[in-house]
Parts: structure tokens; sequence; C-alpha cells
């Protein structure tokens, strides 16, 4: 029921695609009764103009049965294709609106899989109820209805089947359901395997891991497989069954009719009629035991997208304006913020504030929630405790396109656009000119190698960057972060492909083109941190173990000390000399 909204735009295409199939039915319908007229009344009399009408009358039913289908074919299509484009984008407008933590409980692939495969499926559903779902059942109805006009004993063959058949086909059904959302389920863990196999085949094979990953996706597939062989067992059982069931009325019908046509008390023809008769009921039944197969899948796939559908973000977004900035409030202030993502904590009691204008480092081991500090900023998760406030406003008092217009960000996985390093930049902002994207790419670095590039900004940008390396990726990201010009910066570990001398230009560069920007760096090297107003350093278990200059974190912060000097010592003293 959730998804039938989402056909009501076509409905105008539904009910004449429908229509059209009823009358193709009706007409297929009255074709055995003008063979009956042949046999009965022509062929008796040698009455050679009677047979020629009555056929010249059959193909033209025929011919307008033709015409119907084709008009049903195309309103099927029409509406069938539509009504998935909305599904679709109703589920991509629907995920936008996720923060992380609904992402986190879906999954990429599941959510990749319902877009696609399950979409599908209700596709098909929906043009089969247009081309089948209406003619099979009245082409059962009239059939006996037919009949019953023939020979009302003889029709009661048919009152016998129908329950049988239908107990057979329900039966079934509740079966295969409950196993076609299993193999649905199966399909997500298989398609994980597939992304995470594609996205990180330069470390399996580093690791020489190719045939332990190829005997975990085996594994997956052979899952996939097994669910998929069991359900569709079962579903195969719907036509012979069927068959069985509707032969064996065909030849009490013929038994008993003969009988009847010795006896003087039905005709030849009639004969033949209720025979196609009966076989139209059976092509109808099995096509209706078909359907019900397709629609089970269709309706686990529609429980899947209805799923996704029905979720109430974890965070919403006032309807009001932004609120007016404060002038005299930090740019970035966090008050004993605390937060876990299920497990252990993530953060816990981080409080800190930054003066618009100011810059700030953020450092500490692997794994000590450096990013979350500013997914948190960004507003893709909410604190469990605490408050995050950004220029005398909490983060959950700005709407969402207000939020994001604050906001630079180049994020740890510089994700790259397929198009053109235009299309890439403007991402960052739709209008930009290009003086605009000249100066950002400037400011990032990255207008030497871009120029030398045939096209220059039109030049070509393939699947995720890979026609670049780690370093252009890494500052083509921040040139997208740059071009808004927004009031706070984050740039969360995006310098750690670069070289130091790159760093430090970029950092000067930084410095001097937005001098009123508000700057947040999040790294893993204390050279890109030290020129910073204040540097947060955060301990494995996510709790702040000193916030100041690098010189004041030097005497007091042990843990601080211990990074610098293990990456000085390494370095030849490095970072003292940046």
């Amino acid at each position: 029921m959730e998804i039938i909204r989402f056909v009501k735009p076509y409905a105008k295409q539904f009910t004449l695609g429908s229509l059209a199939k009823l009358a193709e039915a009706l007409l297929e319908l009255l074709l055995p009764l003008l063979m009956a007229r042949i046999i009965d009344v022509g062929i008796p009399g040698a009455d050679l103009g009677y047979i020629q009408r009555m056929g010249v009358l059959m193909l033209l039913f025929s011919l307008a049965g033709l015409l119907l289908a084709g008009i049903c074919q195309y309103f099927a299509a029409v509406t069938s294709q539509g009504s998935g484009t909305i599904i679709r984008n109703a589920i991509i407008e629907k995920i936008s609106t996720f923060s992380f933590s609904d992402l986190d409980r879906f999954g990429t692939s599941s959510l990749q899989n319902r877009v696609t495969s399950d979409v599908n499926n209700v596709q098909q559903a929906v043009a089969m109820t247009m081309r089948l779902v209406t003619r099979a059942p009245f082409i059962c109805v009239g059939a006996v209805v037919m009949s019953v006009g023939i020979d009302p004993g003889l029709s009661l063959i048919f009152a016998v089947l129908i329950p049988v058949l239908g107990l057979i086909i329900y039966a079934l059904v509740r079966k295969t359901s409950p196993l076609y959302r299993a193999v649905q389920k199966k399909l997500d863990a298989f398609a994980l395997v597939v992304r995470e196999n594609l996205s990180g085949v330069r470390v399996i094979r580093a690791f020489a891991r190719t045939g332990q990953e190829n005997r975990r996706a085996h594994a997956a597939a052979a899952e996939l497989a097994d669910s998929t062989i069991r359900v569709t067992r079962l579903s195969t059982l719907m036509n012979p069954a069927t068959s069985i069931v509707l032969n064996l009325a065909l030849i009490a019908i013929l038994y008993l009719g003969a009988s009847r046509v010795f006896s003087g008390r039905l005709l030849q023809g009639d004969l033949l009629a209720l025979t196609t008769y009966s076989t139209q009921i059976l092509y109808a039944l099995l096509v209706i035991a078909n359907l019900v197969v397709l629609f089970t899948k269709a309706s686990a796939s529609s429980s899947r997208i209805a799923e996704v559908l029905a979720v109430r973000p974890s965070i919403t977004y006032p309807a009001h304006s932004a609120p007016a900035p404060d002038p005299a409030a930090p740019a970035v202030r966090l008050e004993g913020v605390r937060f876990a993502y299920g497990g252990e904590n993530a953060l816990e009691g981080v409080s800190f504030s930054l003066l618009p204008g100011e810059t700030m480092g953020i450092v500490g081991v692997t794994g000590s929630g450096k990013s979350t500090v500013v997914n948190l900023i960004q507003r893709f998760y909410d604190p469990q405790r605490g408050a995050v406030l950004l220029f005398g406003a909490p983060v959950q008092s700005y709407p969402r396109h207000a939020l994001r217009a604050l906001i630079g960000v180049a994020p740890q996985n510089n994700v790259l656009f397929s198009g053109s390093i235009a299309d890439n930049l403007r991402r960052g902002k739709r209008d930009a000119t290009e003086e605009e994207m000249e100066q950002a790419l400037r400011t990032a670095q990255c207008l030497d190698f871009v120029s030398a590039l045939p096209g220059g900004v039109r030049a070509p940008v393939q699947e995720g960057g890979k026609n670049f390396s780690g370093g252009q990726r890494q500052r083509l990201a921040i040139a997208r972060a740059l071009i808004k010009r927004p009031r706070l910066l984050i740039l969360d570990d995006s310098l750690s492909a670069l070289d130091y001398k790159t760093d430090l230009e970029l950092r000067r560069a930084l410095a001097r083109d937005l001098a009123g920007t508000t700057v947040i760096i999040v790294s893993q090297r204390i050279s890109s941190v030290l020129g910073a107003h204040r540097i947060l350093v955060l301990e494995q278990n996510g709790r702040p173990c000193g916030l100041g200059t690098h010189a004041e974190l030097l005497e007091a912060c042990g843990p601080y000390r211990e990074i610098y000097q293990s990456q000085t010592d390494s370095r030849g003293g490095a970072a003292a000399n940046v």
C-alpha cells in the first residue's frame, strides 16, 4: 500500500491500459462462440458465405485484440517505468536526509540493492498488473460464465476446479513469501562482498589475499544460490500442480461432453467451445500462478522499499531561517561533548572554543575520535551529551542548507565525481565563475598541474578521480571546499598525501587568501598544525588530554610530546624546521 501512491500520477495511463486489456480479453472470449457457430451452422448447412462472414469477423476481432494489446503494452511501460523513476527519486531523496547513524543502520550495499533490484521487482509487478492481472481473472470468470451459458451441468467442473487451484496457490505463496525476503538479504550480503572487493582491490593484491577473498565471494554467492534454488524449487511446483488439475478437468469435460453430443444434448461446436474455454482457463490460471510468484517477490521488495521510506531521520533540521550570528561568540564551541557509535565511547568530555578567524589543529592516535569531532560540528551525528555551537547558536538551530553553506570541508576520503574538474569545483559553488575556480585552484596549490592539462578546468575526471594521483585528488578536494569561501573550513586529514613543501605553501595560502575564515585541521602530522592558535590532543578513548599552543603542549602534554618526538626523531627534525 505504501508503494501504490507512486503509481497515482499515472492513474490515467493505468486505467486506459487496463481497460484496453479487458477489451482484448472480451474479444478473445467471443472467438470460441464464433468458431462454434461455424461448426454448428455454417458447415452443416454448407453455407460458405456464413463461414466467410464468421471468419472475417474472427479476423477483425483478432486484429482489434492485437491493437488493444499493443495499447496496453505501451501504457504499462509508461506507468511502470514512470512510477519506478518516482520511487527511485523518493528513495534517494529520503537517503539524502539520513544522518550517518541512519546510513550505518542500513549499509551502503543494502541501500544500493533497494534502489536497483527491489525497484525493478516493483516495476515488473506494476507492468504485469496492467498486462495480466486485469486480463487473467477476467478470462477465468468470463470463460466460466460463457461455459454456464453453453452447458450449466458441465460448467460445474469449473466450480470444483477453481477452489482446488486456489488452495494450491495459497499453500505455495505461504511457503515462498518469507523465502524471497531471505533471498534479498542474501543478495545484500553478496553485494557487500563484491563492493568491498572492487573498492579494496589494491589492498587485496598488496597483501596477497586474492585467494581468501575469492573464497569469501564464492561462499556468499553459494549462500545466495542455495536460497534462490530453494525458493525456485518451491515456485516451480506451481505450474505442474496447476497443469495436472486443469488437464484432469479437461479430460472430464471431453468425456462427459462426448456422451452429451452422442445423446444430442450438446452440439459439436459447443463442445469445442467448452474445451477452448477450459484451455483459456488453464492458461489464465497458469499465468495467475506465475504472477503469484512475481508478486511474492515484489511484495518482499516493496516491504524493503517501504522500510527505507518509513524511516524518520534521527537528525531533523528546522524550517525557519538561520540564526543571526553573534559577533562576540566563538566560531565553534563544544561543551562537554560525549558520543558513542553504539559500543564504547568515541568521545568523552570534549570542550573547546575557537574564535572567528582562528586556526585549530586536532591531533591524536588513530581511533581517538578526531574525525568524530568534525562530524559532530557538521551535524552528521548529534552528541549523546553536551552541546555543539556555531557562531553562538546551537548547531541544531541551523537549517540544512544554511549549515552546509556555512561550512566547507575536505574529507578524509577525497571523493571526486566523474565529469570535469569544473563540474567537481561547482559542487562546492554551483554558479562559480572562471575567476573563482582559478583562485580556489591557486590557493589549493593545484593550479599548475590543472593548467598543464589539455582543456584546463575542462579536463575530464574519471570515476573516483582515478586519473589523478592521491595528492592531486586531495588538492582538488580542498579547492572544491575553498571555492565558496566558507566561514568555517574543515580539513579532515586532507593534507596527508602532500609533501611537506606543498603542505606549508597551502597553509600559507590559506592564511593569506582566507584571512577571516575559521580553520580546523585534523592531521596525523604535527608539522601541519604547528602554527595553529590552539591544538586539541585526543587520547585513544576519545578524552582530551591537552589543549593549547604547540609550545604549551610540548611543556605540559606528554602524549603530544611523544607524537612530536616520534615524528621529529624519524625525520631528522623535519617537523621542527617547517
